[in-house]
């Protein structure tokens, strides 16, 4: 590793997951690949994250020689128990469904940056900071700068937006993003010794509030809430205590009583859902960089992991060729969209603190009974499927079983759910010509109840 700088095939901004994961994947194709990080030391690690990786991730954590780094590590192959008002659980993975990892960032960063950085063809610069980009009109690299302001030059054909969203490379390069506002805010910690133990992650979606409990090696538990921006000012009053009571209220609670706190209590009060094109002439973004939506549902790792791969696997020939890098650009820009824009829309629409349509507590209350509906939901969530697979007729049949009795849903309300159920389909590539209309699957479920458990007031660490 160095600070030296130079002609290379791709210059990258940011030593994170996506940033990391493209530089391996396109040095494994022969490209010569300067990976630039502001942090100075290898093993700094970001700290807001959910630290869950969808399965959809899987395939490329593994195509990079990840997996049994992870697995020595002691990673948890996580799987996922849903609890919503409208069906009590809804137990998502297990058998033979596809799984993802939970891991803490502060064990993978590390991991993953040194088997980048060790990859031959991978020039790792730490502690430089981007400062601009070269090129007049279309980027041909990168303009970095140390801690002692000494700038250099790094050329490059393409120049990869690893930096998050609020990318600088994004804003240099004029591809502003679309910005969708989130009504929710969020408190996490991290605990040891909970009680039932358990090595899978649970979601309460709690209309509109939500939590989860997702645990990871060394037997640390991520517990987050994620409550409506109508109650910050009771955090505001007593953050540590407002914590508490919400997991104090959750259904099925694991006991934090008897459990230690390993964590001060971290937040994030503003993470507005971005989408940007993911490419233009010389230029690509990855991770959050392209799309970042709601934490809530534990996207942004794997995303990071699959765009990186999406990208590399688009255009390492064309870097290797000389054949027509923007062409390749644009495809891998349109698989981008095709794969993950459905998602997104759903996704930043939820985040808008919305009530819980009719159709998707149709989908809940079914999917705690029916197979075939559960496993349709697994694969939408996981995001191994596009959300269109919930309008598969198929599927639909299974949603339209008799459910109890309850009163159908008033005709406007469907109305406005078929819309939008045909908007994400639209955006997937979907046309379901035979599917039954929302009206004929949706009915207003009866609101489930559970237990709950107590626990003691949470102090900071």
């Amino acid at each position: 590793m160095s600070a030296g700088a130079g002609d290379f095939d791709v210059a990258i901004v940011g030593a994170s997951i996506a940033g990391c994961t493209a530089a391996r994947l396109f040095a494994l194709r022969g490209a010569r690949v300067a990976l630039i990080e502001r942090q100075p030391a290898p093993d700094a690690y970001k700290t807001v994250c959910t630290h869950f990786i969808q399965s959809s991730a899987t395939p490329t954590i593994e195509r990079i020689g990840l997996a049994p780094l992870l697995d020595a590590r002691g990673a948890v192959h996580n799987s996922i128990d849903m609890w919503t008002r409208y069906g009590g659980w809804v137990v998502l993975t297990g058998g033979d469904v596809p799984y993802g990892y939970s891991i803490t960032r502060r064990s993978l960063d590390p991991i993953l940056r040194k088997l980048a950085a060790d990859t031959p063809g991978v020039e790792l610069m730490t502690g430089q900071t981007a400062v601009g980009l070269l090129g007049d009109g279309r980027p041909a690299g990168v303009r970095i700068e140390d801690r002692a302001r000494t700038r250099r030059e790094v050329t490059a054909r393409l120049v990869v937006g690893a930096d998050g969203r609020d990318s600088k490379v994004a804003r240099w390069a004029r591809v502003p993003g679309r910005v969708k506002p989130h009504r929710r805010f969020f408190y996490f910690a991290y605990w040891s010794g909970l009680r039932p133990f358990t090595t899978r992650s649970k979601v309460w979606l709690l209309d509109p509030d939500a939590a989860y409990t997702f645990p990871m090696e060394d037997g640390l538990t991520l517990a987050l809430v994620g409550p409506h921006r109508d109650r910050l000012p009771e955090f505001r009053a007593d953050l540590e205590g407002a914590y508490g009571r919400m997991l104090n209220a959750l259904p099925d609670a694991p006991e934090f009583g008897a459990a230690r706190l390993e964590s001060k209590l971290l937040g994030k009060l503003e993470l507005p859902n971005v989408y940007r094109p993911a490419a233009r002439a010389g230029v690509a973004f990855v991770g959050d960089a392209a799309m970042a939506a709601d934490p809530m549902w534990g996207v942004g790792c794997g995303w990071a992991f699959q765009s990186a791969g999406w990208l590399a696997h688009q255009t390492a020939d064309a870097l290797s060729g000389g054949s027509d890098l923007d062409a390749a650009l644009g495809r891998y820009r349109r698989l981008h969209r095709r794969r993950l824009l459905a998602h997104y829309l759903m996704i930043s629409d939820i985040a808008s603190g919305r009530p819980t349509n009719p159709i998707e507590r149709r989908v809940y209350r079914a999917a705690a009974r029916d197979r075939v509906v559960r496993r349709a939901l697994e694969q939408v969530a996981s995001r191994r499927r596009s959300p269109a697979r919930l309008l598969d007729p198929r599927v639909l049949v299974h949603m339209a079983r008799p459910g109890g009795g309850s009163p159908p849903a008033r005709a406007h309300v469907l109305r406005s759910a078929d819309a939008g159920a045909r908007r994400a389909a639209r955006a997937a590539g979907y046309r379901p010509a035979t599917a039954p209309s929302a009206a004929a699957i949706a009915t207003e479920p009866p609101t489930a109840s559970s237990g709950t458990t107590t626990i003691q007031p949470c102090s900071s660490a």
